[in-house]
């Protein structure tokens, strides 16, 4: 390949455009590209002539020159070309220190954007973004996976202090660049509404805020990852013990539910400083975005643009009107079949008539098989996403000492893909927790053909209301194939049960999801009070009174006061629950849609997940075949339906 040397004294500060697919020229390889119009051509490859143009070649940099005139017709920009390749993997740019990794800001903080180079920036954003997104959320997933490795939480930390706090800095200049810029890429309305809310949320000063916050976090996952309890002579982790709460057994349940929550409330003093300094830090970095309370200013960070506080409240009200009285039938007739004077905390989740617990599987292997064929049967593109994760080692998903508790879906952001993390212990809970990780993970595989992290990064780009459809939304289409006959786990009797237990579940869910969002509403209301953890302890007791009253909680005073103590998300995600009640409302009609024609619902379904983070909530909603709404009547519709599915169930449980 030959070019001419331009030696005509001209000035090229800009090198490198790119319109067309990103993926045919990733900033990390450096590529030599430019751009005419609707065309590209790749330098390094073409040797034929553009039209109307002739090419000269400059050392290292590229010029378009007029045939006509000679002279340079239009500046082309330089980004990563003069800079060494970005690391391939995530893991290798969590050991750069920030000397290293800030160039490649500064070399986008430097160039101009106009029309013609927008999308390009855009994917060298996107590149250093994501890898920076994946270290972090790699540390997160080695905490989790042990939280007794020493090692990675050292790292951990200095990457939370070193390399956060600077990267943050300079997204917000990158954000405040584009903004500037008055330029709106192809399907980014709605990314550069939320790049706004961020921009305004932004203060110097609470860069340092929000790192501590993470480490709070990690403190937590600690405390919680070292709950271990004795049952008969071994020492177990306690969601191990989770499982004995599902037999027959009435005494070695209560004993089984005691010891949980003996061991939940040994932690009551270290709880105790530790939700002290989140709250006072949540209050902190509202209060340093100027936000008189912590809700105000999280309600814009979690872009909840589509309703609001009193919306939420309105909700909450709205399930005690309609769901409880739901929920206190239900349980009472459990109450009648299982023969007892009153409910006790530890007789909700047994089997009403006394069959032994569902047993899905023994061995891991075989619960993966079986989630493989219900994929299978529901969508092929959905057991290929499944497959390839097991291929990869994308899957954590066995209980053991030293784990974090509870299970949760991560995008690996630049190598787009997702890590699902669960504590299975043999119960039919573990297969809807995994079709429930498993529809997130899906959401990442279907957003692959957005262009730019800042459409398509479900966790934080894609409205968690709808976030959750995908994911409570494959638990419903997943309970049509539990029967093996359809691949699933059970004989036709057992899947009438484990979906009549998962209808019931989530009917009574409802009331769960209101006491969580309740609570968080009077904790920001009243940070003073609300840094007492006793404080809160009485509210959620007041709380459990109102959506619970189908429960004996005589001489349990300290238990139910503690209930919210083993809820995570008041310690890691704030304000995250409210989410779960309106996806709930739209998995369910998904739901009817797939009562209706599975495969069109299906396609819907996916159709929304492709979306990412370019629609609005009610768009997503209604590209999934969903109304956007939590209205009173929507709640008995609902509510309606999941009673309706459950009986239906009933004569097959019997058969």
């Amino acid at each position: 390949m030959e070019y001419s040397r331009f030696a005509a004294g001209f000035k090229v500060d800009i090198i490198v455009i790119v319109r067309g697919r990103p993926s045919s020229c990733p900033a990390y390889q450096a590529e030599i590209c430019c751009s005419l119009g609707a065309w590209s051509w790749y330098l390094l490859s073409y040797t034929g002539q553009m039209p109307g143009r002739s090419k000269r070649y400059v050392g290292d940099y590229v010029a378009h020159i007029s045939p006509e005139t000679d002279y340079l017709e239009e500046e082309i920009t330089q980004m990563f070309e003069t800079l060494p390749p970005l690391p391939t993997t995530a893991e290798t740019l969590a050991t750069w220190s920030w000397s290293q990794i800030a160039p490649y800001y500064d070399s986008l903080l430097a160039c101009r954007l106009t029309a013609s180079n927008v999308d390009e920036w855009l994917v060298n954003w996107t590149g250093i973004a994501a890898l920076i997104d994946e270290a972090s959320t790699r540390f997160t997933i080695r905490t989790t996976c042990n939280t007794a490795d020493t090692q990675a939480q050292r790292e951990y930390t200095k990457f939370l202090e070193d390399i956060l706090p600077p990267a943050m800095e300079s997204e917000q200049k990158l954000k405040q660049k584009l903004l500037e810029s008055g330029l709106e890429p192809a399907g980014f309305a709605l990314p550069l509404r939320k790049l706004r809310t961020d921009m305004e949320l932004y203060q110097e000063a609470n860069t340092p805020m929000l790192a501590e916050e993470r480490k709070l976090v990690l403190a937590y996952n600690t405390i919680s990852g070292a709950r271990t309890v004795q049952w008969e002579g071994n020492e177990i982790p306690l969601v191990q013990l989770l499982a004995i709460l599902q037999e027959n057994d009435r005494a070695r349940r209560e004993l089984a539910w005691r010891t949980v929550q003996s061991r939940i409330l040994d932690d009551t003093e270290d709880l105790s400083t530790l939700w002290r300094d989140q709250v006072r830090t949540r209050q902190t970095i509202a209060s340093n975005a100027g936000y008189g309370s912590y809700r105000d200013y999280r309600w814009q960070q979690l872009y909840r643009f589509d309703y609001t506080p009193q919306d939420a409240k309105a909700f909450d009200e709205a399930i005690a009107e309609v769901v409880v009285p739901a929920a206190s039938r239900i349980m009472e007739r459990r109450r009648q079949r299982l023969g007892v004077v009153t409910l006790r905390p530890w007789d909700v989740e047994c089997d009403p008539d006394g069959r032994p617990a569902l047993r899905p599987y023994s061995t891991l292997d075989e619960l993966q098989d079986g989630l493989g064929r219900i994929f299978q049967q529901m969508s092929p593109r959905f057991a290929e996403y499944f497959e390839s994760m097991r291929r990869e080692g994308l899957l954590d998903l066995e209980s053991r000492e030293h784990k974090a508790a509870g299970g949760y879906e991560r995008e690996l952001a630049a190598i787009h893909k997702p890590f699902i993390f669960a504590n299975a212990v043999g119960t039919h809970d573990d297969v809807v927790t995994l079709l429930h990780e498993c529809g997130h993970a899906f959401h990442v595989f279907e957003t692959a053909g957005l262009p730019y992290l800042q459409q398509r990064n479900v966790e934080h780009m894609v409205p968690a209301e709808f976030g959750e459809v995908a994911s409570i939304g494959m638990e419903f289409l997943g309970s049509s194939y539990l029967a093996a006959e359809h691949g699933g786990f059970y004989s036709d009797s057992d899947a009438a049960r484990a979906r009549i237990a998962h209808l019931e579940w989530w009917l009574t869910g409802f009331l769960y999801i209101a006491m969580v969002d309740a609570l968080q509403h009077w904790i920001y209301e009243h940070p003073a009070e609300a840094m007492d953890l006793a404080a809160c302890d009485e509210v959620w007791a007041g709380l459990a009174d109102r959506y619970l009253a189908h429960i004996d909680w005589t001489g349990l005073q300290a238990e139910k006061r503690a209930g919210w103590h083993m809820v995570l998300h008041f310690f890691t995600s704030p304000f995250y629950y409210i989410e779960y009640g309106i996806a709930l409302l739209g998995a369910v009609q998904v739901f009817a849609n797939a009562r209706r024609d599975q495969e069109a619902a299906v396609e819907a379904y996916r159709e929304a997940l492709a979306l990412g983070g370019t629609a609005t909530l009610p768009q997503l909603f209604a590209t999934a075949g969903a109304r956007f709404a939590f209205d009173t009547g929507t709640i008995r519709a609902a509510v309606a339906l999941l009673e309706e599915v459950a009986a239906e169930q009933e004569p097959l449980v019997q058969g």
